[in-house]
């Protein structure tokens, strides 16, 4: 029948190859689906003139390419992922006492209500929360809480590296598992391929559960390397939480120097130990994504413990889990939200500062407002070519008034947002388009004046370990320099 068709297609042409002539036809119409998809796929307007060129330029490739990485990847991740979500929820029933633990009135409250409306998890009142340190005393306290686990761990990240602190990581998980405690690991298909094997094998051993989250598998048409759960939590008797922009590595937690030439200094970065009814929302992300990623349902009060009496002066908390499975993307829009409605300052610290123009309109005019905006990226990132582009935008963010300054001491891994000294969030997403479009992050926003000043007190320290860039240094690069920022700046949509 093929050849028949090859036939066919050459009388029609004339041409004396009937199969170079199936080929070009089967190339012309790979053209054609692609660009139709890519120009009715409902993305940003960079993005998709990026894809157009890429079709028009590299025939074959460039339309493979799309359809391996961009579509229609992304829409059934993100409607498998609304289902396990839905049916999730559909099983949940609400839990005795909810209503008590509705959050009082407080400052911030618009974004409160804007991350419920996103997230569809209410926020609670009465959390204790406390942001930890940047190094090796963070990977105690994981230590601790995991050893004094009496029911449940569960886990799940993005990066558990075959290192010193992943096998530790790891065996801690399985020692809890041989002692009879309930221990599920999620993690990250891509972002952990090198994960100790033998380890987690030993964990399912031991009567733990793992699994990893979107792997690759042609038969099941699992293509797209770049839809990836990005997410750092743990959850511990359902009574305390570890979440923020730590993953299980040396580089984390400084126990030695990281190999690569452009990362020879430990990270610095930020996480929070949360405990209050606040873990049951982060054990509710926790069971969506075991769901989708196991096709297990766990019940609703499988890792939450009866709640007490919240104290009065606790801290406000919303998470805002967020992914390619939301129409509106939780953390770009909390994002948005809190820099467009500060009234005094906004401070951002972010490793990978590759923003839309949504976000860049409301740095601007926030800072044309003659609120104080601030934002802190690193001066040499792991991922040059993010570096690169970041820079591109320094220009346009200098002329409108914010001020940019670039951490020296080490590799700026942070992910915090602070404003007006009253609500702050803390998490995995960082400013760039890929976490708030592709990605799977996770993050609490707190309502709480004492948290947000000693966050802020943080970001203090960190600008008097960092350069201020100045326009005048923008405008004096050189083309070459110019020329490789925009070229990586082209490059941002798919970075």
């Amino acid at each position: 029948m093929v050849e028949n068709l090859g036939a066919w297609i050459a009388s029609l042409t004339g041409a004396q190859t009937p199969w170079a002539f199936l080929f070009l036809t089967l190339a012309i119409v790979l053209e054609v689906s692609a660009l139709v998809r890519t120009l009715t796929r409902g993305y940003g307007v960079q993005g998709t003139i990026m894809w157009v060129v890429l079709i028009l330029l590299v025939p074959v490739a460039g339309a493979l390419a799309f359809f391996l990485l961009v579509s229609p990847s992304v829409r059934r991740v993100a409607l498998k992922r609304r289902r396990a979500a839905a049916q999730l929820r559909r099983d949940s029933a609400a839990r005795a006492g909810a209503a008590d633990r509705e959050p009082k009135a407080a400052e911030g409250d618009a974004l409160i209500d804007l991350a419920t409306s996103l997230t569809d998890l209410p926020p609670t009142a009465g959390n204790e929360v406390e942001l930890l340190p940047n190094d090796a005393p963070t990977f105690r306290i994981f230590e601790e809480a995991i050893a004094a686990a009496r029911r449940q761990v569960w886990a799940e990240y993005y990066i558990i590296r075959n290192d010193v602190s992943g096998r530790r990581f790891l065996q801690l998980l399985i020692e809890r598992a041989r002692a009879g405690i309930e221990v599920r690991l999620l993690y990250d298909a891509i972002g952990s391929a090198r994960i100790n094997a033998k380890l987690v094998r030993e964990l399912i051993a031991a009567g733990g559960r793992a699994h990893a989250f979107l792997p690759m598998n042609v038969l099941r048409r699992r293509f797209a390397v770049h839809l990836r759960n990005h997410r750092k939590l743990i959850v511990v008797d359902g009574e305390t939480g570890f979440v923020g922009g730590m993953n299980i590595g040396n580089e984390y937690f400084r126990r030695h120097r990281p190999r690569s030439a452009a990362a020879r200094q430990p990270f610095h970065d930020s996480h929070l130990r949360l405990r209050g009814p606040c873990i049951e929302a982060l054990a509710r992300t926790f069971g969506e994504d075991w769901h989708f990623a196991a096709k297990e349902v766990l019940p609703p009060s499988a890792c939450v413990a009866p709640a007490p009496a919240p104290p009065p002066d606790g801290s406000i908390v919303a998470v805002i889990p967020s992914g390619p499975d939301q129409e509106f993307n939780a953390s770009a829009l909390a994002h948005f939200a809190a820099i467009a409605s500060a009234r005094r300052r906004v401070w951002l610290t972010t490793p990978y500062f590759i923003p839309d123009d949504a976000a860049i309109a409301a740095l601007v005019s926030s800072a044309l407002r003659r609120v104080d905006v601030r934002v802190l990226v690193p001066y040499r990132s792991d991922e040059r070519i993010a570096t690169m582009a970041a820079r591109w935008y320094y220009g346009k963010m200098l002329r409108g008034g914010v001020r940019i300054f670039e951490y020296e001491p080490a590799m700026l891994h942070a992910k915090t947002l602070v404003v007006d000294g009253a609500v702050a969030l803390v998490g995995s997403a960082n400013a760039d388009i890929r976490s708030w479009r592709l990605n799977f992050e996770l993050g609490a926003l707190v309502a709480d004046p004492r948290f947000a000043r000693h966050l802020e007190e943080r970001f203090v320290r960190d600008l008097a370990d960092s350069r201020e860039v100045t326009l005048e240094q923008v405008e004096r690069q050189g083309w070459r320099t110019r020329m490789a920022h925009g070229v990586a700046r082209l490059l941002s949509p798919i970075l």
